[in-house]
């Protein structure tokens, strides 16, 4: 656990210190967030934060090579470099759009070029873990792993709309993703924890907290698309590894579970950025118009809507992720009735939380509105 914790710290520092040298390179290179009618700041921002967190994630994996604890794992395959270098290709594709603005044709085919170089070099979804179910094309694997990776980089990037959205949400997300891989280690091979999952998910999680600080309301710094980009990429190679490291005759049914969902949706971390990028394409087909047109309908635009501030905003998506991601963590712990039972709690405390918070909004409003 503690050569997982300084990959995680490495990333988070080495962000977190590269993120103001980002953040003049995007100045000096005009990749600066307008104010749009849709947008919430009401100042132009720079962007290009997925180059800070791209460094923080390869410096950290670079450092977990090394470590005699994981040596022996990064040595026995290329399947984290692969990784990495489908972020740097996802991360470049979103810095062309943070400077240029590409159009949606050239982004999506971006993606899947991104997302095919990871597969080619052995990122693929082959197995799913429930029923030992296999795929049996090569074919249809390389376009399931495609499919996979190009609805999470979409459902991040849709999500990202508020100071310190997506990078809260991926970190609360990703760290209860680290809890199950690393427990699933355990319970999969006593006698090594070393796991390129595992330290992949935590170079991630650590690179969102570097990188927070500069993006939490106010936001100094926004990621861009390269930054929206690269979180998707990650989370979802991560857990395509995660489906091809686990024997279905080891492994229980209850362990298996949050890995096999978050791949088929995913749900355990992507959840609310999925729903929100399903709720906004049906909503822009049923008017006609692409499913990448922009509007101000979010989630997170809602909760504004509903008189929410920005930060309050962010913490209660802040608190829905968590209470589904551990949630599903905790099935590799507790039976399915006692995450029913907790996991019931959980939603009620979080309900009476967003609807209070709401109800001391509008008090406050309408005796302001008196006086």
């Amino acid at each position: 656990m503690r050569v997982y914790l300084l990959v995680m710290l490495t990333a988070a520092a080495v962000t977190f210190l590269s993120t103001p040298v980002v953040r003049r390179i995007a100045l000096a290179t005009g990749a600066i967030t307008a104010v749009r009618d849709r947008d919430v700041h009401v100042t132009p921002i720079p962007r290009l934060g997925g180059v800070a967190m791209l460094a923080g994630l390869a410096v950290s994996l670079l450092v977990g090579s090394r470590v005699p604890f994981l040596e022996g794992a990064f040595s026995e395959t290329s399947t984290v470099w692969a990784i990495l270098a489908g972020a740097a290709i996802i991360c470049l594709l979103g810095v062309a759009d943070d400077i240029w603005d590409l159009d949606w044709m050239t982004k999506l085919v971006g993606q899947v070029l991104a997302a095919g170089f990871m597969a080619l070099y052995g990122v693929q979804l082959i197995t799913f873990p429930v029923f030992g179910l296999t795929i049996g094309s090569s074919r249809l694997s390389l376009v399931a792993t495609i499919l996979v990776v190009v609805v999470a980089i979409n459902a991040v990037n849709f999500v990202d709309g508020l100071d310190g959205l997506a990078a809260g949400m991926i970190a609360i997300g990703g760290a209860a993703f680290f809890v199950y891989s690393y427990l699933l280690t355990r319970a999969a091979s006593p006698g090594d924890y070393s796991n390129i999952a595992t330290a992949v998910i935590a170079a991630l999680v650590g690179a969102c907290l570097g990188f927070l600080p500069h993006n939490f309301h106010p936001a100094r710094i926004f990621m861009g698309d390269s930054g929206a980009y690269l979180l998707g990429l990650t989370v979802a190679a991560a857990a395509i590894v995660v489906t091809g490291q686990i024997d279905p005759g080891r492994v229980s049914t209850s362990q298996v579970l949050p890995a096999y969902v978050p791949i088929l949706l995913p749900v355990a971390v992507l959840l609310l950025p999925l729903l929100d990028m399903t709720l906004a394409v049906m909503r822009r087909v049923r008017a006609g118009k692409s499913p990448f047109h922009p509007d101000r309908l979010h989630l997170h635009h809602r909760l504004l809507d509903l008189g929410h501030s920005q930060r309050r905003a962010t913490l209660i998506l802040y608190l829905w992720t968590a209470v589904v991601s551990f949630s599903a963590v905790a099935l590799a712990l507790f039976t399915p009735t006692q995450v029913a039972i907790g996991g019931g709690v959980a939603v009620v405390v979080a309900i009476i939380i967003t609807w209070s918070q709401l109800s001391g909004r509008r008090g406050a409003g309408d005796l302001q509105g008196a006086e």
